[in-house]
């Protein structure tokens, strides 16, 4: 299985930004299709985001529809999300995972087989 290890996250204020990065131990990752999601203290796991293999197509849940882009780097071997306008809201741990194929339900975690050990992201008021 890809091993997957996330960064960028860390402490912004309401409105700022910030770019996570989830790099991916092999090559091979541009085979599988990358979503994020996050988990805020006391919440489930929520989807946020999803790109598939070759970056062709991307699929956003609707808290962050026009708030933040993902996108990958394949020569890095790695998905970024870049996320704008945060607020207090999106404060949680999130996680980058990967999974064999884009059809099926991105938002369903069940569906992914590997995860990153997640990075924090807080957004002060």
């Amino acid at each position: 299985q890809v091993q997957l290890v996330e960064s960028g996250g860390g402490l912004v204020q309401a409105g700022g930004s910030l770019r996570l990065f989830c790099a991916a131990s092999e090559r091979t990752s541009s085979s599988y299709t990358v979503g994020w999601f996050r988990q805020a203290l006391g919440k489930e796991r929520e989807f946020v985001a999803a790109i598939s293999g070759s970056g062709s197509l991307t699929f956003y849940a609707d808290s962050m529809k026009g708030r933040s882009t993902i996108s990958r780097d394949n020569a890095k071997n790695g998905v970024y999300l870049q996320m704008n306008s945060l607020e207090p809201e999106d404060t949680g741990v999130y996680y980058c995972a990967a999974r064999n194929r884009w059809s099926g339900d991105l938002a369903d975690s069940r569906q992914y087989v590997s995860w990153g050990q997640g990075t924090q992201v807080t957004v002060s008021s």
